[in-house]
């Protein structure tokens, strides 16, 4: 008879039937991580004035980031709403906004978490962010055009 499958959640005394993590990291430090990446947005010369133009409660904005990350890398649940349909909506957000979020949130990553981590965070970020840049860049293609290549 073979095992049965593993299962999905990891006990622990201070995590008792958690799920498990993408990688080790807590909640906590995905709080951190967030609110000193929007505290560097908000100063950014490029990307300050586009969050600014839709963020009306920083704090919120953070918890709700927070929340989508914790459910990326936690497996929470705890996050619900359509990040796709947010970004294409916004036409201030724009291709090229894409790599310098992702460069400042890897320096960010860099300073706040031990390397591992930082690393392994990045990378989950550059798959979603590549997701989100490709998204917004083939959802806003006239129709009967011929599509952009990458």
């Amino acid at each position: 008879m073979s095992d049965p499958a593993p299962s999905l959640t990891a006990a622990s005394p201070s995590r008792p039937e958690a799920p498990l993590a993408r990688f080790d990291i807590s909640a906590e430090q995905i709080s951190r991580v967030v609110a000193v990446f929007y505290g560097r947005v908000r100063s950014h010369d490029v990307l300050g004035p586009v969050f600014g133009a839709h963020v009306e409660d920083w704090p919120e904005h953070e918890e709700k980031i927070a929340r989508f990350w914790r459910n990326a890398i936690l497996r929470e649940k705890c996050y619900s709403g359509n990040p796709m349909r947010i970004h294409v909506s916004r036409p201030d957000v724009r291709e090229e906004h894409f790599p310098i979020w992702l460069g400042l949130f890897h320096e960010v990553l860099q300073t706040e978490l031990p390397e591992l981590t930082a690393r392994q965070w990045g990378a989950l970020a550059d798959r979603i962010g590549e997701g989100f840049r490709t998204g917004v860049v083939a959802m806003r293609q006239p129709k009967n055009a011929p599509p952009k290549l990458f």
